[in-house]
């Protein structure tokens, strides 16, 4: 092998390994953006109104993936009558912590049809998972401690004015 020969493979070598490091260090920075760790609340989502045994709720509407994954972390309050509910990509069971949750809730676990199949104290930063005993919820409504029991509210009670679940 000539000098020169083996002077371009090692030219092309190092145009390889710029031109590798600069990806590498472009996909690096990106991963670090995209998994940044929440530091504060998400802003206040879009509101719909439910109802569920006659009471009347304002809940926010969780339906995208980075909307369920935030939900109520970082919140200070949150109104008597008011909470969230996460509208599931599609049926299934569900599973749900409270990682940066500082306030004290209960969930719901919600059939397809909009009736209550379960409901379940959460401890506040509890990331100790919730899993549904039902394979088939197609949401999940949080509220504060408590709401569902100070209204008489069980499970196959349904909640009226759902959103189409199971996608867009």
């Amino acid at each position: 092998m000539s000098p020169n020969s083996f002077h371009r493979v090692n030219k092309f070598s190092e145009i390889s390994f710029a031109v590798r490091a600069f990806i590498f260090a472009t996909l690096l920075a990106s991963a670090a953006l995209t998994s940044r760790a929440q530091t504060h609340a998400q802003p206040e989502l879009p509101i719909t109104k439910l109802s569920i045994g006659g009471k009347s709720i304002r809940a926010e509407v969780a339906d995208e993936e980075h909307e369920r994954a935030a939900g109520l972390m970082f919140r200070k309050e949150l109104a008597d009558d008011a909470g969230m509910l996460f509208i599931m990509p599609q049926t299934g069971p569900v599973a749900f912590w409270m990682r940066n949750t500082e306030l004290p809730l209960t969930i719901a676990y919600i059939g397809p049809n909009g009736a209550i199949m379960e409901l379940h104290d959460l401890e506040p930063f509890n990331e100790r998972s919730v899993p549904s005993s039902f394979p088939h919820i197609a949401y999940a409504l949080e509220m504060p401690r408590g709401w569902f029991t100070k209204h008489n509210i069980w499970p196959g009670e349904r909640v009226v004015g759902l959103p189409k679940a199971g996608g867009k």
